[in-house]
């Protein structure tokens, strides 16, 4: 079902973007519109929606790569957190699992800012010792051998 674009609506989708949630989970939330009438509203610029839903994605993108060291940073301890006692788990499955979190949100970032946090495919050499290309062209004679 299309759903009548809101400001309010679309600030809040924007909000939540940046602060990393994904538009599928945004969506799903009671009171929101169907992603694709979101992707809708970017596609179309509907008020100038295209530059803050680009933006605000950039943002949520950029917290992966602070959730990244984040993961990568956990130690193992016990904590309170809101009241509960919390252990990191450090067995190798817990390691794993971090690992392809980690792994999910480089490939993410590698696609969604390709820019910033893609593979650099540089062809050049280094100044002193620039790359030089050549062409050699062999003529041969109609039998195959050459002339």
């Amino acid at each position: 079902m299309k759903s009548t674009y809101k400001q309010e609506i679309a600030d809040l989708i924007c909000e939540q973007l940046a602060e990393g949630k994904s538009l599928n989970a945004i969506c799903k939330q009671d009171g929101m519109p169907a992603e694709s009438s979101v992707r809708e509203w970017a596609k179309d610029d509907r008020e100038g929606f295209a530059a803050k839903y680009a933006r605000a994605r950039e943002i949520g993108y950029e917290r992966l790569a602070d959730e990244i060291l984040s993961i990568a940073d956990e130690v193992e301890i016990e904590a309170k957190y809101d009241g509960d006692d919390v252990r990191l788990d450090l067995s190798a499955t817990g390691v794993a699992r971090n690992r392809l979190r980690v792994d999910t949100r480089k490939w993410m970032l590698s696609k969604m800012l390709p820019k910033v946090y893609g593979d650099k495919l540089e062809l050049a050499g280094d100044p002193k010792n620039p790359l030089n290309l050549g062409v050699t062209v062999t003529f041969v004679k109609s039998d195959g051998k050459p002339a």
